[in-house]
């Protein structure tokens, strides 16, 4: 994770290419390499504040800090009204933390030991959760195509979006009661430690606060920068939400899975990968939704390839973890149907 902190030069370096208007590209990958770091930083504040808050209120702050980053840069896209990226990004994230992230720490994890064993109990929760949470984003796209377009522009279906937004957001927070109330003996993990605070608590909060200051700043360049550099590279705006934007607004996170998974803690590696999905899909998208309503109202319908990638990426998942038990090959297995789901986009 230190070495995620030489990356904050590009802060300063992004700052100088926007102002002096440089090449779009330029300024998209500074911004991307900037992000990075302030995403750990954000991640990190989140935790000691945790050490003074409590193990509850903790566990809510890392689940609502969890995807922070990917909210400031898809509100901006919002603004931006780029709302195909924004769509993208958020099954981009399901993607990426199911296949990409999960399949790299069963790989690392793998290499160095033989078979790591795992919670089966809190990974079929977490499944079945994931599972449900696919099909409702995938239902309204279903409906679109069984009912004549033109209809879809009345006022009574505009509202269809908003509703599939807020009954996902009401199971997001029965999700936070069952695993931190009626239910957090099913998630006491045996690796469960206790961390001293390295941080003072004013500390903590001034750091979650400017990195989260920074992150706005870089993600409007970042986005701002989108449609030059496509235009300029030749690649798609659905490929940056669905690949890059992902990539780089859980790069901090990707590597504490793998991190974990390297010192045989594949519970918590899993809860990562999972619980990241499950925070996109029932706390991120729905409260974007809302956030649409301030400028242009943004549909919750996914592109038939985005949904059909993440609903066999939830059954793949579910199929490789469902036995308790991981190796090396089987984290090959997620990471390539990852990169064919990549490349694909890519050539869109």
């Amino acid at each position: 994770m230190k070495f995620l902190k030489f990356l904050l030069i590009f802060i300063p370096m992004s700052i100088a290419l926007e102002l002096i208007h440089a090449n779009p590209v330029w300024i998209f990958a500074s911004a991307c390499l900037a992000i990075i770091p302030l995403a750990g930083l954000m991640g990190e504040a989140t935790e000691e504040i945790s050490v003074y808050a409590g193990p509850r209120v903790g566990g809510f702050l890392n689940a609502t800090f969890g995807n922070a980053t990917e909210l400031i840069i898809a509100f901006f896209a919002l603004k931006e009204g780029l709302h195909e990226v924004v769509k993208a990004s958020i099954a981009g994230s399901v993607i990426g933390n199911i296949l990409l992230v999960l399949g790299a720490s069963m790989l690392v994890g793998g290499l160095k030991f033989k078979t790591q064993k795992f919670n089966k109990s809190v990974v079929e929760v977490s499944s079945s959760m994931l599972l449900f949470a696919v099909i409702g984003l995938g239902i309204p796209a279903i409906f679109t195509h069984t009912v004549n377009p033109e209809l879809l522009n009345t006022s009574r279906y505009e509202g269809l979006s908003v509703a599939v937004a807020v009954l996902m957001f009401a199971i997001y927070i029965l999700g936070l009661v069952f695993s931190f109330h009626t239910h957090k003996d099913l998630y006491r993990s045996e690796h469960f430690e206790v961390h001293q605070a390295k941080w003072s608590l004013k500390k903590s909060i001034g750091v979650l606060v400017g990195a989260t200051v920074l992150i706005a700043i870089q993600s409007e360049f970042l986005v701002g920068s989108v449609e030059p550099m496509t235009k300029s590279l030749g690649i798609s705006e659905l490929f940056v939400g669905i690949i890059l934007i992902p990539i780089i607004g859980n790069a901090a996170e990707h590597s504490t899975a793998i991190i974990m998974a390297a010192k045989n803690k594949m519970d918590i590696a899993i809860e990562i990968a999972v619980g990241s999905s499950l925070q996109i899909i029932l706390f991120v998208a729905p409260v974007l939704i809302f956030l649409s309503l301030l400028f242009k109202p943004m549909s919750i319908v996914f592109n038939e390839f985005e949904l059909i990638s993440m609903i066999v990426s939830v059954f793949i998942a579910n199929k490789v973890a469902g036995d308790g038990e991981s190796n090396w090959l089987e984290g090959v297995q997620l990471m390539v149907v990852y990169g064919i789901i990549a490349i694909a986009f890519l050539v869109l």
